[in-house]
């Protein structure tokens, strides 16, 4: 029997949902194979000069935008940078905030454990990628008239947002890295974002150099990350 297409529930309209259907050998095959593919997935730092078409990005963007979040609030703004000027910025402010860290903030136990990723002060790839997205949390919400409204998980949705963003750009055939400079008061300040916009995630976007190397890295097996109650 087909559902009815929409009801109301407490006066607020629902539509019906409907979700493909598979067996169980299906959803072994499906999942393992978008793990296999999910794991193939990279930080890259040297990125490619090619462009990517805006329409790219804005795909990306809608895909991340699906998220859930909390009260569908969808407290995110996502910022898309192309400009060489901005680019340029950016970078020179990063660098200023990273070398902070380097130096003075960074105890001798994190640069340890950072040594395998061979990263350090120097950003290039802020300059290099064709696309920066800076992803930023909305607190609150600002009526017209001034008034505040608190967001709900705000920083639950956006990370869960990122990370979809994060697996569209895999899907795409691109590459990206998690960037955080500390602290990144700075972005809002380049790119006059409102007050109620806080900097969350840097994402340069773009097609990896060639050769483009990463560090031989290894996961966490299931057992190690896993707890199954059955």
């Amino acid at each position: 029997m087909e559902a009815p297409g929409s009801i109301y529930i407490n006066g607020h309209k629902h539509v019906s949902y409907c979700s493909d259907f598979f067996s169980e050998e299906e959803l072994v095959t499906k999942s393992k194979s978008f793990y296999e593919w999910l794991d193939k997935r990279r930080s890259v730092r040297d990125f490619s000069e090619a462009p990517v078409p805006r329409e790219v990005i804005e795909n990306l963007i809608k895909s991340a935008s699906t998220a859930p979040s909390g009260a569908h609030k969808q407290p995110w703004t996502f910022c898309a940078i192309s400009n060489p000027a901005l680019k340029t910025q950016i970078r020179k402010a990063a660098e200023v905030e990273e070398k902070e860290s380097y130096e003075k903030r960074m105890s001798e136990r994190w640069k340890k454990d950072l040594e395998p990723l061979a990263t350090d002060m120097h950003k290039p790839f802020l300059e290099i990628a064709p696309w920066l997205i800076i992803a930023f949390k909305k607190v609150y919400e600002l009526e017209e008239n001034g008034e505040k409204h608190n967001n709900y998980y705000v920083n639950e949705s956006i990370g869960i947002a990122c990370g979809m963003l994060i697996s569209a750009i895999h899907n795409a055939g691109l590459v990206t890295l998690t960037h955080t400079p500390s602290p990144m008061n700075f972005l809002a300040d380049i790119l006059n974002r409102p007050g109620n916009e806080r900097a969350f995630l840097l994402l340069p976007v773009g097609y990896p150099k060639f050769p483009a190397y990463v560090p031989d890295l290894k996961r966490k097996n299931l057992d190690e990350v896993t707890v199954f109650y059955e």
